[in-house]
């Protein structure tokens, strides 16, 4: 099978979702230039009146969309940066979310807000988040979060085709990473767990980018310090695959769950509190999560003291198996895509 990019996956799923039904469109700030790479040859092939550019009003962009949606549309919006998504709150979480429930369900809102997420670029607190407890606490969101190329071509071709609003967060972290992608179509279907890895010790559960690092970490613990880890990428987070997990947790009896977001009130929490209320039986040690630091997110040089880190992930998963310290020796680092 062949291996493509990230962004060059995010960029076929456009394409073909715009070549096979007519009311997809492409709208926000800049997308026919998008500085992520995932519009290339969009506007050349579909023109103005498909790939919009917009003036800067995130609330504007949303709520169009919104409108559009309710007359018949399936509008993709792109937030350029998931932070900005905020500038839209409104139109988002208020009129997105609620109004096919408010109206009984005889309206339907078919779009998908994709916003570019994360941090480890040293590009400061409102240019950095991972804010998926903001869209998880919001009744009426689906939300998706790939972490390989193949996951995010199937899952954007599904948000796409979805009759709720979608957010889907792609890190930005991930953009250039590689990976194998059909050629034919296929869809990944919205609350279906992958594993990404298979193990026996610990159940890791990780969601984007940190699903790499994860992989990683594991690598070198397996080699390093025969400890094996299996790796749960739940890839939306609503819907959640919550069966999944709790199989893996019933299987190794140990939980470390690793998100990007805070560790207070972060998808983190979420779900290991509900493994603790539907698994407590199962476990050997309490979970342990691994997130950022509740504090805005610092530029440069001092992001790392903030966002989750490789040995972090290394001393949660020694801290579950009443292990000393499993030093990584810096062989799994953090790397920003900027």
């Amino acid at each position: 099978m062949r291996e493509i990019k990230y962004m060059d996956a995010i960029n076929e799923a456009m394409k073909e979702e715009m070549s096979r039904d007519e009311t997809v469109y492409l709208i926000g700030e800049d997308v026919s230039q998008d500085i992520w790479g995932t519009s290339c040859d969009l506007f050349e092939m579909f023109g103005s009146e498909r790939v919009r550019d917009t003036a800067i009003s995130e609330a504007a962009i949303i709520g169009s969309a919104v409108g559009a949606a309710i007359a018949g549309y399936r509008p993709v919006v792109n937030t350029m940066f998931a932070d900005f998504a905020m500038c839209g709150a409104d139109e988002l979480l208020h009129k997105a979310a609620k109004w096919r429930f408010t109206h009984g369900g005889k309206i339907r809102i078919p779009m998908v807000v994709r916003a570019p997420a994360g941090g480890y670029s040293r590009l400061g607190p409102e240019h950095s988040q991972c804010p998926e407890s903001l869209f998880m606490r919001t009744p009426g969101l689906k939300i998706a979060m790939p972490s390989t190329p193949y996951d995010a071509k199937g899952l954007l071709k599904t948000a796409i085709r979805d009759n709720n609003p979608v957010i889907f967060l792609e890190h930005k972290n991930l953009m250039g990473h590689t990976g194998p992608v059909p050629e034919e179509e296929y869809l990944v279907p919205f609350g279906v767990a992958d594993i990404k890895r298979e193990g026996t010790d610990v159940t890791v559960v990780a969601t984007g980018f940190m699903v790499s690092l994860a992989q990683e970490v594991a690598e070198v613990l397996q080699q390093d310090h025969d400890v094996s880890l299996e790796i749960v990428d739940p890839r939306t987070l609503e819907p959640l695959d919550l069966d999944t997990i709790l199989a893996s947790v019933r299987k190794t009896k140990h939980l470390v769950v690793v998100d990007e977001e805070t560790s207070r009130c972060g998808p983190a929490a979420e779900i290991g509190m509900l493994v603790m209320e539907n698994a407590f039986d199962y476990l050997d040690a309490p979970i342990k999560r691994v997130a950022a630091a509740n504090y805005p997110i610092p530029g440069g040089y001092l992001e790392q003291f903030v966002l989750p880190q490789p040995q972090a992930m290394a001393d949660a998963v020694a801290a579950v198996l009443g292990r000393e310290k499993l030093d990584l020796q810096g062989k799994v680092v953090a790397k920003g895509a900027m």
